[in-house]
């Protein structure tokens, strides 16, 4: 379920949070099976899964930052036209 980063920066905003979605759930499987004490089929998946959630919160987060940034530089922009 590993996925690069270099393919999830080509993915889409929804992309992303439809993956996110999927890792959540699948997360939330082995976690139950951990906690009824059935041993998970890859103990290094549960890992792997919170790495790449982490992964694709980030990169929302920075995609979000930079949306942010270029709004507030084209408003300074048009502040400076006016003035």
């Amino acid at each position: 379920m590993a996925i690069k980063l270099k393919d999830m920066k080509e993915m889409g905003r929804e992309e992303l949070l439809e993956k996110l979605s999927e890792l959540k759930k699948e997360l939330m499987k082995l976690n139950a099976q951990v906690h009824t004490g059935t041993a998970p089929k890859n103990p290094g998946q549960i890992k792997q899964i919170k790495k790449t959630t982490a992964r694709i919160l980030t990169l929302l987060k920075i995609r979000e930052m930079q949306k942010k940034k270029e709004e507030n530089s084209k408003e300074k922009k048009e502040e400076l036209k006016k003035a």
